[in-house]
């Protein structure tokens, strides 16, 4: 219950969140998007699979200037 740190072999389920915007779905929903690896110093440290997305609302967090020459073209 609540490990502070995983070791080499263990498994877990883990809430992420994010520290900058990303593009994912859940495992079952779409395939590609679904399973993600963590690395550190060119060595995979982590590896995993998606099960559940919970989505922001559209324009919550900080928008590009790129992002938003998009949206006044459309």
């Amino acid at each position: 219950d609540s490990p502070k740190f995983l070791k080499y072999g263990d498994v877990s389920i883990i809430d992420m969140v994010p520290g900058k915007p990303m593009c994912v779905e859940s495992f079952s929903d779409y395939t590609p998007l679904g399973h993600f690896t963590i690395g550190d110093t060119r060595q995979s440290v982590a590896v995993g699979v998606i099960k559940v997305v919970d989505k922001k609302a559209a324009g919550a967090g900080k928008v590009t200037k790129s992002a938003q020459k998009a949206q006044k073209a459309k």
